[in-house]
């Protein structure tokens, strides 16, 4: 259930980076919507050689109270992944993975990690339906975010990740077609300067969290 989006160019390497979305459709390619030059990619995450800045958002979270990324996090680790809770594959993968690498962390580390799910499927994903499916499918200390689909999608393209509007199909489900990268952005500099795409696994960014934590290169 997933769809493969050229959605940024322009590597050191002068290869395409390539950003997965997860869902149902063809596979044929759109146009990118920006580019990032990155190291070359080894193992699980890419380090980007021009860092995103962090997405000017003001949403909604779990308890109905506004939230300002920026502000928010300022100064902390922070994971931003978007995605939707009817997801039937990568979402929850990769929600899960990331839970099982944080709690490997020491416990300050685990306090100061900071992840954030924004939704792709605003209509449904409200604050409740958020507020049920993160502690099951991550941890009950995740972010959730919702708000209008507009302000979401601009704030997803601010960190080179595409998100169409959820479709409806024949059968009448919907399915959200969206960019399925998680970025890491540092606490020194608050630019989002490593990339993971969704095939990453749970040991992965074990390996990798503590040196994300302390705002390091993997």
């Amino acid at each position: 259930m997933r769809k493969k989006t050229v959605l940024a160019a322009a590597l050191v390497v002068a290869a395409g980076l390539t950003l997965p979305a997860c869902g149902t459709g063809d596979d044929s390619p759109k146009s990118p919507v920006t580019d990032v030059s990155a190291e070359a990619k080894t193992r699980a995450a890419t380090v980007l050689d021009r860092p995103f800045t962090k997405p000017d958002l003001v949403l909604t979270d779990t308890r109905g109270k506004k939230y300002d990324l920026r502000e928010q996090t300022k100064g902390k680790p922070t994971l931003i992944y978007f995605g939707y809770t009817h997801c039937p594959d990568v979402c929850p993968l990769t929600m899960s993975n990331i839970a099982i690498a944080k709690k490997k962390l020491p416990k300050a580390d685990q306090d100061k990690l900071q992840v954030v799910f924004v939704t792709t499927d605003p209509e449904r994903d409200t604050p409740a339906e958020l507020a049920k499916w993160l502690p099951s499918a991550g941890d009950p200390s995740f972010t959730g975010l919702t708000g209008d689909f507009p302000t979401i999608q601009a704030g997803a393209r601010q960190i080179g990740i595409g998100i169409d509007p959820p479709q409806k199909k024949k059968d009448g489900s919907v399915v959200s077609m969206h960019g399925a990268q998680v970025i890491a952005f540092s606490p020194k500099t608050d630019g989002g300067y490593v990339l993971y795409d969704d095939d990453t696994r749970a040991e992965e960014f074990a390996k990798d969290l503590p040196k994300l934590v302390r705002g390091e290169n993997p």
